[in-house]
């Protein structure tokens, strides 16, 4: 069940294969020697973790399988018994011949992690690679259109705004992340964001400031 996403205006292809079954996590890392598997979990900790990733794929050649763990959990379990790796989501193995090499997870997917792995084991793409995303915007926008037309207050869109965030578990590009994480922050205060999301008009800027993502998202 390989998957490469389609390159544009010549730029090189991705990789990027959905691995849904035990079959097909054997299949994947037969097929592809050095090789990536990303686990997805159920929050924005995915969605940061691939953003990260996202940034490294673009400039390095690497496979990567990736499992939705609520959804595919018999491969999830599957890459769990194969490396007697501890599950976590999101998670990032790195494979050579099927044998894992490299596992990082949670909040620690970052670039200090990854510098180092992608160097030294994971060889650079002749051009610049797209890595298309599995998540619209289109909940996002639809949102801050009822804001922007007076359907909800300031302290009910923070509301759902941030909630939406937080469960917001898609593979996005990390231009997609930082875009969609500047209006609130990190709801996770001890991450690295907000501490205290305080009154959503607190900087006396909210409108302009839906207005401009808006504008970029469209």
């Amino acid at each position: 069940m390989t998957q490469t996403h389609e390159a544009h205006n010549d730029t090189p292809a991705q990789v990027l294969v959905p691995l849904t079954t035990p079959d097909e996590v054997d299949t994947f890392l037969k097929d592809y020697p050095l090789a990536a598997v990303f686990k997805a979990g159920t929050c924005h900790k995915t969605m940061q973790g691939f953003g990260v990733l996202e940034t490294f794929l673009q400039k390095h050649d690497l496979p990567v399988g990736f499992i939705r763990v609520v959804d595919w959990r018999p491969a999830s379990n599957h890459v769990a018994e194969l490396t007697g790796i501890t599950h976590h989501s999101p998670q990032l193995i790195l494979f050579q011949n099927g044998q894992p090499q490299f596992e990082v997870n949670n909040w620690d997917i970052t670039p200090e992690a990854l510098t180092p792995v992608f160097t030294a084991h994971v060889p650079a793409r002749a051009g610049t690679a797209t890595v298309a995303s599995d998540g619209g915007v289109e909940p996002y926008r639809r949102l801050m259109r009822a804001y922007l037309d007076g359907q909800l207050s300031d302290w009910a869109f923070q509301d759902q705004y941030v909630n939406m965030f937080r469960d917001d578990a898609s593979l996005r590009s990390q231009r997609e992340f930082e875009a969609l994480s500047r209006l609130f922050g990190d709801p996770d205060a001890y991450h690295g964001g907000l501490h205290q999301l305080g009154a959503p008009q607190q900087r006396g800027d909210l409108r302009p400031r839906v207005e401009a993502l808006l504008a970029e998202l469209n």
